[in-house]
């Protein structure tokens, strides 16, 4: 009998080692989560006898079965297992004084991954009245040895596959953000020549923004300015701007009537961020030959119009609600001024003007009214301004996209 158990102790050392040899083969083939469990419960209950076997683990912030193998159908329902287990730091073998709450368990190998519980496997024996050492005592080594293989392996396949889907997700937010860049216009694309000069700045916080600025040439003598920002931040409010962009370009025109204008992108606007979002936008239309400028301002931040001969500022304020505030909007008011001397307009979005000077509070318009009273170029005027705040990356109290229109007329 002595040499016949050894024989079968021999052959069982055999097996457990070919086994641990097959998982580790698996892993290193890539198997999924789902095979490798297959083979788990394949070891564990044909070849080993063991019952029953109940994986739970950790994904995230909640906690999820794996594998319930002879375990009571949705019995994670029944388990907390951060009170249950919270004082569980190695194996444990359940004695009948033992009450976790969850019948029919002999055994709970904890797994921990840097110090935080990753998994906890059940372990239930095949008969509780057989004769002889059990199964789960008898193999309890080996069961604990091929468990924390199998779950850390599958640790490391979820975290793999989550490092492949931030990698795409940020290949898509950087394709997104050289799309979105594409509807800022360039400046070299902007008007210059001896009656307007248009120069601008663009700065997203994040990969992709909520800003948008446009200048538009309606006619040989009319220009089209516009800046717009959206409330909130990341892909929604970019999806929004951008669609807000394709509308305005469609509809604004040299004789379409601003008023007009504003009611139709509120009507798109409600219809596509269903109340969720709203858009702050200042819209103004110049004639280079008679000097008016006709202008809207939905609850956008004043532009400042600087008068280069009288040294005077004037600011374009707003007298109407944001674009999708309000299903209708029940007042637009529609300003007509005259630019009668050499002067600078200054639009920008509250990621400029909300930047915090070292008292903590809002820098407001007066760094602008510093860099524009003179009578240069604005792109040197803006240059200026952004160095002085020290944009993009000098500056720690920068929280929000920054962008600036800026033009002269002469």
């Amino acid at each position: 009998m002595t040499g016949k158990s050894s024989r079968n102790r021999l052959q069982m050392s055999r097996y457990k080692l070919d086994s641990l040899l097959d998982i580790t083969m698996s892993i290193n083939a890539n198997l999924s989560p789902e095979e490798l469990l297959g083979k788990y419960e394949s070891i564990l209950r044909k070849d080993l006898n063991i019952d029953k076997i109940f994986i739970l683990f950790k994904e995230k912030d909640r906690w999820i079965c794996i594998l319930n193998a002879g375990f009571p159908e949705n019995m994670e329902d029944t388990i907390d297992p951060d009170k249950q287990f919270a004082e569980i730091k190695e194996t444990k073998i359940l004695s009948v004084s033992d009450d976790i709450g969850i019948p029919s368990v002999d055994i709970i190998f904890p797994v921990f991954n840097n110090n935080k519980p990753l998994s906890y496997v059940l372990i239930g024996d095949i008969e509780e009245e057989g004769e002889g050492m059990s199964p789960v005592l008898k193999h309890l080594h080996f069961m604990h040895t091929i468990s924390n293989i199998v779950i850390v392996a599958i640790e490391n396949i979820k975290l793999f596959k989550e490092s492949l889907r931030q990698e795409a997700l940020k290949k898509e937010l950087e394709l997104a953000a050289r799309m979105q860049t594409m509807l800022i216009p360039d400046n070299d694309s902007l008007p210059r020549n001896d009656k307007i000069y248009v120069s601008g700045y663009y700065h997203p916080h994040y990969e992709i923004g909520g800003d948008y600025y446009d200048c538009i040439r309606l006619t040989d003598n009319i220009t089209g300015l516009c800046i717009a920002d959206v409330s909130g931040k990341g892909v929604s409010a970019a999806l929004l701007m951008s669609n807000f962009q394709a509308t305005l370009r469609a509809l604004f025109t040299s004789d379409m009537d601003l008023v007009k204008l504003i009611h139709k992108l509120n009507d798109a606007v409600v219809t596509n961020a269903s109340g969720e979002k709203f858009i702050t936008f200042f819209v103004a239309r110049y004639n280079h030959d008679t000097r008016e400028m006709e202008y809207i301002n939905a609850a956008h931040n004043p532009p400042v119009l600087y008068d280069t001969i009288k040294g005077s500022i004037q600011y374009l304020a707003a007298k109407s609600v944001g674009i999708g505030m309000l299903d209708e909007i029940p007042f637009i008011e529609n300003t007509i001024i005259n630019i009668d001397h050499p002067s600078k307009i200054v639009c920008y979005t509250d990621g400029l003007s909300e930047i915090k000077d070292e008292t903590g509070k809002d820098i407001g318009t007066k760094p602008i009214e510093k860099h524009i009273a003179n009578i240069g170029a604005v792109d040197k005027n803006i240059r200026d301004l952004i160095k002085d705040l020290g944009i993009p990356d000098d500056n720690p109290n920068l929280f929000d996209d920054v962008s600036i229109l800026a033009a002269n007329f002469y």
